[in-house]
């Protein structure tokens, strides 16, 4: 087969390059403390912009870290006799939660879904960081220049924490079925909330992104989703003198480094021609993984939808076999 990054037998025991911080453990326990602190105050408004007869659609906000109102899409079943299974899906990097209908098919097999909007991004959910609304990009290097507690995706990441919570609050929900569920940035963050909220029972992730940053540098691909590293690097490190602290740093949002808290089942696609998350990043992710796992390897496929898929893991996140 084509040959983008390593051969297969590699990759399959390939663990990282991307160097984890000494206090990575302290950082996001001292993370998910600070959340503790955090009143999500959820709020449900019931959204009318689809009729359908089998969910009911509301408009979720809660709020998450510096005082964001982070936003989401929730649907759950009209008619439940019993506390049902619940899905935590995630976007693409600068995208939204897509449209609502799109989420039904959850609530043909009685599972409530919540589709949430990453802060700053392509979507509802704030950023209050640094302007009211949207960023939009750059979303990697945030903070890259401060604190690792300034770095922004370390509070995406504890927002996906928030909504597991507020969700499992829910009266409707069973809270020992709630599983997540994205690919690419969706992907990587469908890991960070298996890895940090002990309410995921299972897992599913496509392609992640946001995982081992050294390699997708060595490869040269910091283009496309990873482009704004490569011109934080020229900008900010000409002379590469800071190279190996600046990875280092991002080794705190590196979902490599929290694939092993996982306890969750998790089945994840790899896609063997991926130029924009590589396969060896794909598989530091993977091969991190202590819980139980399943891969699904496309040989001839990179960031693009991938045939069967959906449809091989619906009945996993549903809880069909529960």
């Amino acid at each position: 087969m084509p040959c983008l990054d390593k051969p297969l037998d590699q990759l399959l025991t390939y663990t990282g390059t991307n160097p984890r911080p000494a206090d990575f453990d302290a950082y996001w326990t001292e993370a998910l403390e600070a959340l503790e602190a955090v009143d999500p105050a959820p709020l449900l408004e019931r959204n009318s912009s689809i009729a359908t007869r089998s969910a009911e659609a509301f408009d979720l906000t809660f709020t998450g870290i510096g005082g964001a109102r982070i936003y989401a899409k929730y649907l759950r079943p009209r008619a439940s006799t019993r506390p049902h299974p619940a899905v935590l899906e995630f976007h693409g990097y600068t995208g939204n939660s897509g449209d609502w209908q799109d989420k039904l098919r959850f609530i043909a097999e009685g599972t409530a879904i919540a589709a949430m909007d990453c802060r700053g991004q392509g979507g509802k959910s704030e950023d209050t960081g640094a302007v009211p609304g949207t960023t939009h990009h750059g979303h990697i290097i945030r903070g890259l220049s401060g604190k690792p507690q300034d770095l922004l995706f370390r509070s995406i990441f504890l927002d996906t924490v928030q909504l597991a919570r507020v969700v499992d609050s829910f009266d409707e929900v069973d809270s020992t079925r709630m599983a997540s569920n994205g690919g690419s940035q969706g992907g990587a963050l469908s890991i960070a909330c298996a890895a940090l909220s002990p309410h995921i029972s299972r897992c599913v992730s496509v392609f992640p992104f946001l995982s081992d940053y050294k390699r997708v540098w060595e490869m040269d691909l910091l283009k496309d989703a990873y482009g704004e590293l490569r011109t934080y690097l020229r900008h900010f490190d000409p002379l590469a003198i800071e190279r190996e602290r600046i990875f280092e740093k991002l080794g705190y949002i590196d979902v490599h480094h929290l694939a092993p808290r996982i306890r969750a089942a998790v089945v994840m696609a790899l896609t063997l021609q991926d130029n924009i998350c590589p396969p060896s990043t794909q598989f530091a992710v993977f091969n991190a993984l202590t819980s139980p796992k399943t891969p699904v390897i496309y040989p001839d496929f990179g960031h693009e939808n991938l045939p069967g898929f959906a449809d091989r893991v619906f009945g996993f996140l549903t809880f069909q076999d529960a």
